[in-house]
């Protein structure tokens, strides 16, 4: 199979509209129903920690991070994680995931920086990019969700153990954002 020329870019406002067209077209009307659409509702994502993939001018992929907390804990939820279905098993999920962590990291040192990454996904997936499956009970969701597919990435030395409490909306109010 030839090799795709992917370019990942930082997520800009100009996007938006063709992000949430490609959202709607992945996870259909359901995705609202979601429980971390509850904590992505009305909380305003990172677009300095959001990112874009595109195969010449077409958007094929994006991933988001929103600010959260885990307890007392700053934390960010990843999602929604998207791309395009002729595209996917080309590594384009991972690279979105990767980047998005590794300019998170880049953080550090900022008194607002985020400890911890939260998503509800598939561990055999994401579990490759460092997520590990937090303990059941240790963290609280505001609705239901599989205990199984609640996964955490620390992205500094914090244990897993120390993850708990319950995982609230944080805005974002002197960070960058996706809008105003």
């Amino acid at each position: 199979m030839t090799e795709l020329s992917i370019t990942v870019l930082t997520e800009k406002p100009s996007d938006d509209a063709a992000i949430e067209r490609l959202v709607a077209r992945t996870f259909g009307p359901g995705r609202y129903a979601r429980t971390a659409y509850r904590l992505r509702e009305g909380n305003t994502h990172r677009l300095d920690l959001s990112f874009t993939a595109y195969i010449g001018t077409m958007l094929v992929g994006s991933v988001r991070l929103t600010p959260i907390t885990i307890g007392n804990a700053a934390a960010l939820l990843l999602g929604p994680l998207t791309v395009e279905p002729p595209f996917r098993s080309h590594g384009i999920g991972r690279r979105l995931v990767e980047r998005c962590l590794e300019a998170a990291r880049a953080q550090f040192g900022r008194e607002d920086a985020a400890r911890l990454v939260l998503l509800v996904g598939d561990e055999p997936y994401y579990g490759r990019m460092g997520f590990k499956r937090v303990p059941h009970g240790q963290v609280s969701l505001p609705g239901p969700v599989d205990p199984a597919r609640v996964l955490v990435c620390p992205l500094d030395d914090t244990p897993l153990d120390a993850v708990r409490g319950p995982v609230r909306k944080a805005f974002a109010t002197t960070l960058p954002a996706a809008a105003e």
